[in-house]
């Protein structure tokens, strides 16, 4: 099966495998060429999970932004 691109991957998924990769380059039984792989590999698990917690920083802290100032609207629904 192939891999998932790190971006399309949860991050509970990406962490998941982080561990296996760290486990599996901890043992030292790799091939020198394997274990680079994997070392890319995690590279790429960490930035793109590093994005994804930005992201949804990013969210919270817009979501929880409370603007003193504003008025409440009633919810109106727009039909279409």
């Amino acid at each position: 099966m192939a891999q998932k691109k790190p971006e399309n991957m949860s991050l509970e998924e990406s962490l998941v495998e982080l561990e296996t990769l760290v486990g599996q380059l901890e043992q030292g039984e790799l091939p020198l060429e394997d274990a680079l792989k994997q070392f890319e590999r995690g590279v790429g698990l960490i930035k793109a999970s590093q994005t994804k917690l930005s992201q949804a920083e990013q969210k919270v802290s817009i979501l929880t932004q409370a603007d003193e100032q504003a008025e409440l609207e009633p919810y109106s629904r727009n039909e279409v």
